[in-house]
């Protein structure tokens, strides 16, 4: 039997079989609701309101409601089955709206078509113009009894002359109807071709000059959210961009619950289905508004983390998350788009970022490609902080990496009024003399408190002696915003007239205990790769900063409370959405993708779980900003 879900306040109605969870009905409407564990009833963010039918939810998830919201028909959406026409309000806070998307770089501008190169510094790496795909207009010479050798052949003849390859591959598809096809247009051809591997590949033969439509997508596969970037392929030049949340969300906030959806509970296929979805509509969406069409576009640059590449290319991560942590591979295939269910031109091809290890990926490597440290002699460091943070030291001689649980903290989860960076979301604080002022993204009504504002809010209740360093509340003085909760201290950042929720927004000491545990784990990363190669933080050059995190991250504020060394603050550079811009490169330059795989080559990986130091350099680091004090000169808290 099947029954209506109606979603307020989107008015959205679904119809669904009985026995379904509000969860699936949600998906099904295509709305996107908050389950940080996949459906597992253990997170407690999928909070939906019955207004009105029968529903029947599991008594354990009671749990997560207090009694008012029980009287009022609230319910986990994963725990919930639907018997009856329902209508269901989702509550702001269990929305994933859409987030702050970092829809671009800031390292790269390009060049009239010769080179590609990273503006900012002189020493960044300069690409030559070289596209993984290229179509070239020929007027073939017709051929005579003297030169009468195959059409392919006097093809590939030509293709000799203009590329630097000497080998050709070719598809049973282009050799068909490629007789008449010729002869019809004249032996005035185009042909499209692309790298594979040391050869070439003909992708398509088309009559007449259509050279001029060539393009590609650049795009970085994320956790949390997909961006891609439409690339003229004739000239290097960006048309469009757009990025939207990974609707593999629906199977976990992390890349560890989707593991377990694709590996235990569910299967590989619909997170896979998820992320193609997610590509489709962006590509479609670019192409409609630039005016193009599908069929002209030729090639695709993915980056991701190890384990979102293997769910791109529809590949098993199972024994990723297994000890000893081993992916499927970590170079991949060059695969026919189509193959994968991506809608540009049939024959269009896909090329994925080399990872590295099972927690290091190709979204490190394409980081690396972008910042350009691979080619310099200074020392310097890429550090990418999320649910895992990611950190790189080297230069052009050597490469080291390691991977670090950051956990959901600096994502806005594991704290009450916690949320990721959307609307409403707090994302600056200050307090001054007990005054707290902030700044919510899209200058909305608080609804919550991203990372960026929690590392803000550590800092400034610090800084105000209203925590001590180990993170506990000062309890000897008075303060109106510090309050017992359920038997826990609480200190509100807003009250409940300023919020949208009319719920106040405020921090207790468990969860302060958790943000100080992710800063000292990402610290004690980056210390322990420092000490493994035998340097000092001094000896940085430069410390890059990737990803939407660091976008709005205070500097200052993140050196003072032990998350990033303590060097000169003009040394440390924001240098946003590095993955993008690494496939972005590799899209239109040959020599960069081979470079890229070079880096992964490379790297050298340090697992941190077998590294005995670390667990050392991790308990150091649980104290503001840090219990050796001389590795944060600078930091001086108020008086």
């Amino acid at each position: 039997m099947k029954y209506s879900v109606t979603f307020l306040p989107d008015n959205k109605t679904v119809e669904v079989e009985s026995e379904s969870t509000l969860l699936h009905a949600a998906e099904q409407a295509g709305i996107i609701i908050n389950s940080l564990c996949g459906g597992d009833g253990l997170c407690g963010e999928c909070q939906l309101q019955v207004v009105s039918g029968k529903a029947q939810a599991e008594i354990n998830a009671i749990a997560f409601f207090s009694k008012y919201e029980i009287e009022h028909g609230y319910v986990l959406a994963c725990r919930t089955k639907v018997e009856d026409n329902l209508t269901v309000m989702i509550p702001p806070k269990s929305r994933a709206e859409q987030e702050q998307i970092l829809l671009a770089g800031a390292t790269i501008t390009y060049s009239e078509p010769e080179k590609l190169v990273l503006h900012r510094r002189s020493c960044e790496p300069a690409f030559a113009f070289d596209p993984l795909v290229k179509k070239v207009y020929m007027e073939l010479p017709a051929p005579t009894m003297e030169d009468n050798i195959s059409d392919i052949d006097r093809i590939t003849r030509e293709l000799n002359k203009v590329s630097h390859y000497d080998h050709f591959e070719i598809s049973l598809p282009c050799l068909q109807n490629l007789t008449e096809k010729l002869r019809a247009h004249q032996w005035k051809v185009t042909i499209t071709f692309a790298r594979h591997n040391s050869s070439g590949r003909i992708l398509e033969i088309e009559g007449g000059d259509t050279s001029e439509k060539n393009y590609g997508l650049a795009i970085d596969v994320g956790t949390t959210t997909v961006v891609v970037q439409l690339v003229n392929l004739k000239n290097g030049k960006l048309i469009g961009v757009k990025g939207s949340h990974n609707l593999q969300a629906r199977y976990g906030e992390d890349v560890i619950s989707r593991m377990i959806f694709a590996c235990v509970r569910g299967s590989l296929e619909p997170v896979h289905k998820a992320v193609i979805t997610n590509i489709n509509h962006l590509a479609q969406g670019l192409a409609a508004e630039n005016h193009i069409e599908l069929r002209d576009v030729t090639a695709i640059v993915a980056a991701g983390n190890t384990t979102m590449s293997h769910f791109l290319l529809n590949m098993t991560p199972c024994a990723i998350r297994l000890e000893p942590y081993v992916p499927t591979t970590t170079v991949y295939p060059q695969v026919y788009a189509r193959e994968l269910g991506i809608m540009i031109n049939h024959e269009g091809i896909l090329e994925v970022e080399p990872s590295i290890a099972s927690y290091v990926g190709g979204d490190i490597v394409a980081g690396v490609l972008a910042c350009g440290m691979a080619d310099k002699q200074e020392i310097q460091c890429l550090i990418d902080v999320g649910t895992n943070g990611e950190i790189v030291i080297g230069n052009n001689e050597w490469l080291v990496c390691c991977s670090a649980s950051a956990g959901p903290a600096f994502e806005g989860g594991g704290a009450k009024s916690g949320m990721r960076a959307t609307r409403g979301a707090i994302e600056k604080i200050e307090i001054h003399d007990g005054k707290v002022t902030y700044e919510t993204i899209g200058k909305a009504r608080p609804r919550g408190i991203c990372g960026s504002g929690l590392i803000e809010t550590i800092f400034e209740l610090v800084n105000n002696k209203i925590i001590e360093p180990h993170g506990k509340f000062d309890t000897s003085r008075e303060n109106p915003r510090l309050v017992n909760e359920n038997g826990e201290l609480r200190y509100i950042i807003a009250f409940p007239a300023e919020t949208e929720t009319g719920e106040a927004i405020s921090i207790s000491e468990s969860e302060i205990e958790n943000l100080i545990k992710s800063k000292g784990a990402v610290f004690a990363a980056i210390k322990s790769l420092v000490d493994y190669v035998g340097l000092r933080f001094e000896q940085l050059e430069t410390i890059y900063v990737a990803g939407g995190f660091g976008s709005s991250l205070n500097i200052p504020k993140a050196i003072a409370i032990g998350l990033i060394p303590d060097i000169d603050v003009k040394r440390i550079l924001f240098i946003g959405n590095s993955s993008l811009t690494g496939a972005r490169l590799s899209l239109t330059s040959i020599d960069a993708f081979e470079h890229s795989l070079k880096i992964a080559r490379s790297m050298t990986n340090v697992e941190l779980s077998n590294y005995t130091p670390f667990m050392n350099e991790f308990i150091a680091a649980l104290f503001l900003p840090h219990t050796d004090v001389k590795l944060f000169p600078s930091v001086h808290y108020q008086s």
